[in-house]
């Protein structure tokens, strides 16, 4: 799977205007619906919360992935934001996140889902891949690392 094929530079807050995770996970799902990516922003708002409630998606190390599965999409999408100041997300670690990739999935397509999952979790195993993220300061420089971190 390769990231950018789902991703489009629309879909990337950098850095986000919201400053607690509720509001950023909101926010991401917003730019995914004004984006044409979403067909009813409150239902994938509500899918993606339900799941939030469960357990945080706080992986660890400055990240969180709150995903969601709802019928407001018809394939697998996908929203990234970069936090100026981090965000109190409960994350495993108590840390607090920069990096936050928000993707809906139908809910008829898992395997899509857990691959980019999985990817994502690949990429940002790579420290200095992270700290560039972390510092980008525009949707087309995140847009053009993560391109590029893929095509090595």
């Amino acid at each position: 799977m390769i990231l950018t094929q789902i991703l489009q530079p629309s879909c990337i807050a950098a850095p986000l205007k919201s400053k607690d995770k509720d509001s950023v996970i909101e926010e991401l799902v917003n730019i995914l619906a004004s984006a044409g990516q979403v067909k009813n922003a409150m239902a994938a708002l509500e899918a993606v919360m339900e799941r939030e409630q469960t357990r945080s998606t706080g992986i660890g190390s400055g990240i969180a992935v709150p995903h969601g599965k709802c019928a407001a999409v018809e394939e697998l999408v996908m929203a990234v934001g970069i936090a100026a100041d981090p965000i109190e997300f409960a994350s495993i670690d108590n840390k607090p996140v920069s990096i936050i990739v928000l993707l809906i999935s139908p809910l008829d397509k898992t395997g899509p889902h857990i691959q980019a999952l999985a990817r994502i979790s690949r990429l940002l195993l790579d420290e200095p891949f992270k700290a560039k993220l972390e510092k980008a300061s525009s949707p087309e420089e995140v847009y053009q690392l993560i391109s590029t971190k893929e095509n090595e």
